[in-house]
């Protein structure tokens, strides 16, 4: 074709909008194959040539993704973070990571200073009002806030808490101990209300003890477990790094996991399998929860550079738990 090629005379030949050009070439797993496929020969048949950066500045596009999480040196997010990269550069988008205890003002200032095109948020304890503030696409992985104007990629945390019970009664374990997360956390939250809902159904003795997720309140809950007149021959706790801090507390205090207590854990990080003894957890998908989510906001991401605003009808999505049962569960004794 003669003069400069547009993408009009793209869209023309192909028999297709300029949106739908704009997707295949921006964004190709959001177009059928087929239609990808006719865009890609009129495109090589005209010779058209995207300029990437003029068309970034002139949609203020940043063709980069913005992953915010609570307390990144927790391994919990690390195959989360990987999925989400893969997925997102598949694509020719950027990943950005950032803690989202940075401040509330630089947090408002997110969905004005272009440093993204979508947010994937881990982190369901920001001000509403920042977040609803942003007005850029955003899905919630992992922790969620109802007050939040964006789909959520969740665990079924009360049915897990549900196979952890359940796996504890079992083996014939009736006096159970739940190790909390933070009062404030909804993960925490689901997960102690689906141990007591669990524990009463089955006519068990539940007891909770608060803890936070991390080792030291492991650590913390085994000393005072220990000391308890009739303590619990079962006990869940809320993050696999708990159950670890408990394990480890339990036998410097000389009792043996699972001949004196059984515990099961939450999340199956990658340690899980190689700690001694080997831990039984609650198994989070985390690959396959980062994909999921990867997709969506990119599918966000094109839906709004090509119709001026994002998909809010996008559904919800509960991911099944799966027990995973190792060495640090076993009958009660006696």
């Amino acid at each position: 074709m003669a003069g400069r090629v547009r993408i009009v005379d793209v869209a023309s030949l192909a028999g297709v909008s300029t949106a739908t050009v704009s997707r295949a070439l921006s964004s190709p797993e959001t177009v059928g194959q087929e239609t990808r496929q006719r865009v890609m020969d009129a495109v090589r048949a005209t010779g058209y040539r995207i300029n990437s950066a003029a068309r970034d500045l002139r949609q203020r596009r940043a063709r980069s993704v913005l992953i915010l999480a609570p307390n990144l040196a927790n391994t919990y997010f690390s195959r989360i973070f990987a999925a989400i990269q893969e997925e997102a550069s598949s694509v020719g988008l950027t990943v950005q990571i950032s803690d989202s205890r940075i401040g509330r003002d630089k947090l408002v200032s997110l969905g004005y200073d272009g440093r993204a095109d979508g947010i994937v948020l881990l982190d369901g304890t920001i001000d509403p009002k920042v977040v609803n503030g942003w007005n850029l696409p955003l899905i919630q992985l992992s922790e969620w806030n109802d007050a939040y104007d964006a789909p959520r990629l969740v665990l079924d945390n009360p049915g897990a808490a549900r196979l952890a019970v359940d796996h504890l009664a079992k083996l014939g374990h009736r006096r159970l101990l739940h190790v909390s997360g933070p009062e404030d956390n909804i993960l925490a939250q689901t997960r102690r209300d689906g141990f007591l809902s669990a524990t009463g159904e089955l006519g068990l003795k539940p007891q909770v003890l608060q803890g936070d997720f991390t080792l030291s309140s492991g650590t913390e809950a085994a000393r005072r477990w220990s000391d308890l007149p009739r303590r619990p021959t079962g006990v869940f706790c809320a993050s696999d790094e708990c159950a670890w801090g408990f394990i480890s507390e339990c036998v410097r205090l000389g009792f043996s996991v699972p001949g004196d207590v059984s515990v099961v854990g939450f999340d199956d990080i990658d340690f899980a399998a190689h700690f001694l003894p080997a831990l039984t957890t609650l198994r989070q998908p985390r690959e396959e929860m980062g994909r999921i989510a990867a997709r969506q906001i990119i599918r966000m991401i094109a839906g709004s550079a090509a119709e001026g605003g994002q998909d809010d009808d996008m559904p919800g999505e509960l991911i099944v738990p799966k027990l995973v049962v190792r060495s640090t569960t076993g009958p009660a004794a006696g």
